[in-house]
């Protein structure tokens, strides 16, 4: 079984606590015996896989396997062409040398619901949203990134795996996958 999950602000990627004040996965009626395939932080939202089968960590995110995700971040002013540059070379966070991705202003902008609690607002810094395509998903990752560039991440949202999109999969909503989800996010008989 494989479950698309869009998962809202402030919830652990995990079915238990262990002393976090944030909530988990038990609220959200999923079968029994399923785990994550990767993780989201509690304060990033969107695509969560969750799945009752042994090796799909391995297979979708081990970075030899190169699968693809895109996010999209809410960041602090306008980046310049030079400094999506930067990203899609590669960024040295924490002493890493990020993989080479694509990153780009999303044009038009996207119109997203409002998270609560809302992101901090302030008057005099603009702030857009940027896509970003990665083949690797170390933690915080994106949030370092886009602050090693001077545009520090506001909010985040993963919107893709492999060629599966989020859709419009209400927040907090799930669903199990058929086989033609299954296959655009496994890559099932392309090749991969």
């Amino acid at each position: 079984m494989l479950i698309a999950f869009n998962k809202p602000y402030g919830v652990l990627s995990q079915f238990t606590s262990e002393g976090s004040s944030h909530r988990t996965l038990a609220e959200f009626g999923f079968p029994p015996d399923v785990y994550t395939v990767g993780r989201l932080d509690a304060d990033s939202e969107g695509l969560l896989l969750l799945s009752d089968e042994p090796g799909l960590n391995e297979k979708l995110l081990h970075p030899r396997h190169r699968h693809r995700r895109i996010y999209w971040a809410q960041v602090e002013r306008i980046p310049s062409k030079e400094a999506l540059i930067r990203l899609e070379r590669g960024i040295t966070i924490q002493g890493y040398g990020t993989l080479p991705c694509r990153a780009w202003l999303l044009d038009p902008q996207p119109e997203i619901a409002p998270r609560n609690p809302p992101i901090r607002f302030r008057k005099k810094v603009a702030d857009c949203w940027i896509g970003l395509d990665l083949v690797e998903g170390k933690n915080r990752q994106v949030r370092r990134m886009t602050a090693a560039i001077g545009h520090p991440t506001l909010r985040l949202i993963r919107v893709q795996i492999g060629d599966f999109p989020l859709g419009d999969l209400a927040s907090g909503e799930w669903r199990a996958l058929g086989k033609i989800d299954r296959a655009s996010i496994l890559r099932e008989g392309k090749g991969a």
